[in-house]
């Protein structure tokens, strides 16, 4: 069992209509950089990072490196929040 402090950290790291836009899109398309990821949602840069910035942080979402690019995708606990999201409609 985790932590209420861990479940916290995975609460405020998906606490934002943005990053749970983030995580929906990521599921549908793994592998987004930072800059497509801004482009297809339409966001400004800054913001779009500030709001990976803090999903990386939470442990949501992994960043790979491919040549020059970084590469988003949902980890294994992004997919299990995502999950748990969808259940409360």
């Amino acid at each position: 069992m985790l932590s209420a402090k861990q479940l916290e950290r995975y609460m405020k790291g998906v606490a934002n209509h943005r990053r749970i836009s983030i995580l929906l899109l990521l599921q549908q398309n793994p592998g987004l950089s930072l800059l497509e990821t801004a482009g297809r949602l339409r966001w400004n840069f800054k913001t779009t990072a500030e709001h990976i910035r803090r999903l990386v942080s939470a442990g949501l979402i992994s960043e790979g490196r491919h040549s020059g690019s970084v590469p988003h995708r949902l980890t294994k606990r992004g997919q299990v929040v995502l999950r748990f999201l969808k259940n409360l409609e």
